[in-house]
């Protein structure tokens, strides 16, 4: 059995984030080209309601991901609650293979993250739209620290779930 689990990105006061777009859009691809027998959706409430999670529940519903096969996670607000929580659920389904989908410089986190919780864990994620921007170059900036940043507290982050 395998699952593809979608990283949370934010709901803006008008609607999903262009980077939760790209990740439904490209989760739903990748469940159409090979079913998976899971669709786990990743992200609590943020600063607009409603949950990450639910908003894209919907969003993969309305791109023809059956409502049967998919399960939000909707209580976490970072990546490595994202996959924490999310590696609950696939365990309750007996599910230990994944497909991690998120932006592409958000997967070498991802992935150090899954495999630490003892997910196998493969990666995809949907191309930067057009040119890089200042946006984008904050991301890239921001990814470079936090994958740092999780190098050193993962351990701690490990212990703290499991208790």
């Amino acid at each position: 059995m395998k699952a593809i689990v979608i990283l949370g990105a934010a709901v803006w006061l008008d609607g999903p984030s262009p980077a939760l777009v790209r990740r439904v859009a490209h989760a739903a691809s990748c469940h159409a080209a090979s079913p998976a027998d899971l669709v786990v959706p990743c992200g609590g409430l943020g600063l607009h309601p409603p949950a990450e999670a639910t908003v894209m529940r919907d969003m993969l519903i309305a791109q023809g991901v059956p409502a049967t096969r998919i399960v939000a996670e909707d209580r976490s607000t970072t990546t490595f609650e994202n996959l924490a929580f999310a590696a609950k659920i696939l365990r309750d389904h007996g599910i230990g293979d994944i497909l991690i989908v998120s932006d592409r410089y958000h997967g070498t986190r991802a992935l150090m993250v899954a495999r630490a919780l003892g997910l196998s864990a493969r990666f995809s994620g949907p191309p930067m739209p057009g040119p890089l921007t200042a946006r984008h170059a904050r991301a890239l900036t921001r990814e470079t620290f936090a994958i740092l940043g999780y190098r050193l507290r993962l351990k701690r982050l490990l212990r703290r779930n499991t208790t």
